[in-house]
């Protein structure tokens, strides 16, 4: 076969290789197309072969001169000639000829980029005249050779001296430049679906639930937005209601009242919706439920609290009280809202979330100051008639520590093991 066929049949069989391969591609030049740039180019491009001498059927380059050629390593295996190639838009870097007469066009050189002494001449010759069966489509797989990736036939990557990857390095010039560039096949390495999934910073969870009855299937910490803020969960097993809870210093403290409904424990007027909006109001007898005291803490009394959970000492108030400013306490302590009576100069801000209510409170029977203030009972006696509790009023800054009757109703916020 003479040197002019042998030549035309390795370009025609390469470009006709990769057109079938990329054909389902809208934006790649048809077959036709890269034959015709192939033809009518003037300048060429060799391969090098091992273990041969003999004269070399050439590629045509597409758009530049020899010179635009890099050279070729000639070591156990043929490999694929490097070549400057600009794929559009600014985008223009070193790249195998093969895959920039698909991906981009072959350029004399990229500005800023030195062209290299070897480019100055095309290298050495050897034999290579791929197989008739190299014109027919065949897998598109990710191409390895001579430190270039690009997706190409499994066939061309093969005559190439290539290794098929299931992936190339993300720093490798094989990534596709463009949008218009073409796709690995279905048998790439496709990443998970999870990595394109935006989540919700209340779907970050444990991934498995201690709980049991009422709360099988809850995830201790899932999150829920509560006053502005979001914040973490637990549930009590006893009826299956959840609480969200912050940590305040070294504690954790629920967020929210108490609305387990233990036997003497009411709703502000009797109304369920106001067990809903602040919790239940209970006796101080109630409260502590001496008869399931824990001994888990040694400063205070599980009392009505869940499992986990106990009342807290009015020494262990006072910590609170500090770490959330002292005299400015009720300040950060509220939760920013218009249950709020509003007054002059008073601002709330519930800066570490503990959102305290103003549930009001029930003495002699009656219930009163709803709006105005907002008492949880502590677990310390003052005497044998009345029991600690804290107060946060509309109308000050500052969290107060009162004593009153064992008999009137205040809320229970409650304070973890």
């Amino acid at each position: 076969m003479s040197k002019t066929v042998s030549k035309f049949a390795l370009t025609a069989s390469i470009v006709l290789a990769m057109a079938f391969t990329f054909s389902c591609t809208s934006d790649i030049e048809s077959a036709e197309d890269v034959l015709k740039k192939a033809e009518s180019s003037s300048s060429d491009v060799s391969l090098s072969s091992a273990g041969s001498s003999s004269s070399v059927s050439s590629l045509s380059s597409v758009g530049g001169s020899s010179s635009a050629v890099q050279g070729v390593s000639s070591g156990g295996s043929s490999q694929s000639v490097s070549v400057f190639c600009d794929f559009g838009d600014g985008d223009c870097r070193e790249f195998s000829y093969e895959a920039c007469l698909v991906f981009g066009q072959v350029v004399e050189s990229c500005p800023g980029t030195a062209v290299s002494s070897s480019s100055s001449a095309p290298p050495s010759s050897g034999s290579l005249v791929p197989s008739s069966s190299s014109s027919s489509p065949s897998e598109t797989v990710l191409c390895d050779f001579s430190g270039t990736c690009s997706p190409i036939s499994a066939d061309f990557c093969a005559l190439l001296g290539g290794t098929p990857v299931q992936s190339c390095p993300e720093s490798s010039s094989s990534a596709p430049p463009s949008s218009s560039s073409v796709p690995p096949s279905s048998s790439s390495v496709a990443p998970s679906s999870s990595s394109s999934e935006a989540e919700s910073s209340s779907s970050v969870e444990p991934s498995s639930s201690s709980y049991g009855g009422l709360c099988a299937g809850f995830v201790e910490g899932t999150e829920r937005e509560h006053y502005g803020k979001m914040k973490k969960q637990f549930c009590d097993e006893r009826d299956g209601n959840k609480y969200v809870y912050v940590v305040i210093g070294t504690q954790t403290w629920m967020a929210e009242n108490l609305n387990y409904a233990a036997e003497g424990s009411k709703c502000y007027s009797n109304l369920e919706a106001n067990c809903v909006t602040y919790g239940r109001m209970y006796n101080w007898s109630t409260a502590m439920n001496k008869s399931a005291s824990s001994t888990a803490n040694p400063s205070g009394v599980q009392g009505v609290c869940p499992s986990g959970w106990h009342l807290p000492s009015v020494a262990e108030s006072d910590v609170l009280v500090n770490n959330a400013g002292d005299l400015m306490a009720g300040k950060h302590l509220k939760a920013v809202s218009s249950y709020w009576n509003s007054y002059s100069g008073i601002e709330n801000l519930d800066t570490y979330g503990f959102s305290a209510l103003p549930g009001g409170d029930c003495k002699n029977n009656i219930f009163i100051d709803i709006g105005n203030y907002g008492s949880f009972w502590s677990a310390t006696e003052n005497k044998a008639s009345d029991a600690y509790r804290r107060s946060m009023d509309y109308n000050v800054n500052n969290v107060y520590k009162w004593y009153s009757s064992k008999f009137d109703l205040y809320f229970v916020r409650c304070l973890q093991d």
